[in-house]
């Protein structure tokens, strides 16, 4: 269900009361980022957007960053149990800005500088409204208040809070909140169970990854013969590192770092163009050819994927490796690169502290295993059939965790708006066709 926040006044029940969200709230108050960890007890966890939990909502503490805060700036800035944390400033999945998430307070700890600490007023219950703000986010309706300035998306927290919603009695508030609790439980125990099936199909293809390029394997397959550096299986070496190309509006497509992930050039997670008038100038140190492999060379480092559309451009971080089939294959190349074997061979030439990198004559000699060509035939063959299973399942994981993130925020949208009543629902089909 899809509304705007007339239709959510306006369709609420009668006894429900019709007001400013600033009405629920008992103090807004901005964080603060406090000074470098000095490794005493002014050192405290001090949490935003991407220490929260994306299952049920919660804040969690033990991976946001230490910070040194001084006693008078704690007693400001602590977060209590009961307090939601509104993201302020960021974007994207990792900073959604204009959502709230509750404080489960079992360590100390305050709010970043990047997010709100919100007070709930009396009489109203803390669970209710984080799922207030989360439906409201979901529902697109926090966005009149959002400013986009220089790729960040900015929130007027004065603005959202002076935004009308309808909500009940703290009573119904609880009975919401209860049943919500119970039924996005439900769904985030099979979420978990999806997730760690997901971990272990990725061990798996590891394994297989691993087995592949061993040299303990033998037999028909044949054992591994040689290592060559990647300088000499390679016979063509485009890199962009150091340029950025003008970007356009539409034209030909830009693969980036980002778009390199899972094996595959995924041009969903990020859409760049450059103009199909300056493509062959940008192009000039070589035009990609479908069957290249194409390696990131930071943030992140070691992701693989082999072109097949090669109507495409390079960005700065990303090397085309054109295999010299005298040694090796392409595909042997791009499995070799994604296997645990290649990522480790790379890890270990890399530098950088906070992002790894990997520089290109220390890239140029990482070691590839070169085996008969009829032995590495036979390897892939097999290898590309079970990865190929996997790939499958892991796919059917992915639908479902999007069914039940979609399910998710139907049943919060549809209590917190009186859509159903939770008086009288079971839940019982809540997680209907996540399951199948």
């Amino acid at each position: 269900m899809t509304f705007t926040a007339d239709h959510w006044i306006s369709s609420a029940p009668s006894r429900w009361t019709r007001g400013r969200i600033k009405n629920l709230i008992s103090s807004a108050t901005n964080g603060t980022w406090g000074n470098d960890p000095v490794g005493d007890e002014n050192d405290v966890r001090c949490i935003r957007a991407a220490d929260f939990e994306r299952v049920g909502r919660r804040a969690k503490v033990d991976s946001a960053p230490l910070r040194s805060i001084d006693p008078s700036s704690l007693r400001q800035h602590r977060l209590l149990p009961g307090d939601l944390i509104l993201e302020k400033s960021g974007g994207g999945e990792k900073q959604p800005v204009g959502m709230a998430v509750l404080f489960d307070g079992q360590e100390t700890a305050v709010v970043s500088n990047f997010c709100a600490r919100v007070t709930p007023a009396p009489g109203v219950d803390s669970r209710f409204l984080t799922y207030l703000f989360s439906a409201a986010y979901g529902q697109g309706l926090t966005q009149s208040a959002i400013k986009q300035t220089t790729g960040i998306q900015n929130l007027d927290a004065a603005a959202l809070l002076a935004s009308k919603w309808a909500y009940p009695g703290v009573e119904e508030q609880r009975r919401i909140a209860d049943f919500l609790d119970a039924e996005t439980t439900k769904l985030a125990r099979i979420e978990l169970l999806s997730n760690k099936l997901s971990s272990l199909l990725g061990d798996r293809q590891a394994s297989l990854l691993s087995n592949c390029f061993s040299s303990r394997t033998t037999g028909t397959e044949g054992a591994l013969e040689v290592d060559l550096p990647l300088r000499r299986v390679v016979n063509r070496w485009i890199d962009y590192r150091g340029a950025t190309p003008e970007k356009t509006e539409s034209g030909v497509p830009l693969v980036t770092a980002k778009n390199i992930r899972n094996g595959k050039i995924d041009m969903t997670s990020s859409r760049e163009y450059i103009a199909e008038g300056a493509y062959n100038e940008w192009m000039r140190r070589g035009l990609p050819r479908r069957g290249d492999v194409l390696l990131t060379t930071e943030a992140p480092l070691g992701q693989v994927a082999m072109i097949d559309n090669p109507g495409v451009a390079l960005a700065q971080r990303v090397i085309l490796l054109r295999a010299d089939q005298e040694f090796c294959t392409p595909e042997w190349l791009y499995w070799y690169l994604r296997s645990p074997q290649g990522q480790a061979e790379l890890e270990l030439r890399a530098t950088g502290s906070t992002a790894l990198g990997i520089k290109a004559d220390r890239l140029r000699e990482v070691p590839i295993p070169v085996v008969k060509p009829e032995n590495a035939k036979k390897r892939l063959a097999q290898l590309q059939i079970q990865v190929s299973q996997i790939e499958s399942l892991q796919a059917e994981l992915s639908r479902q965790r999007l069914l039940i993130a979609e399910r998710r925020h139907a049943l919060i949208t549809a209590a917190v708006t009186s859509h159903i009543d939770v008086s009288t629902a079971s839940g019982r089909g809540v997680t209907d066709g996540v399951l199948s």
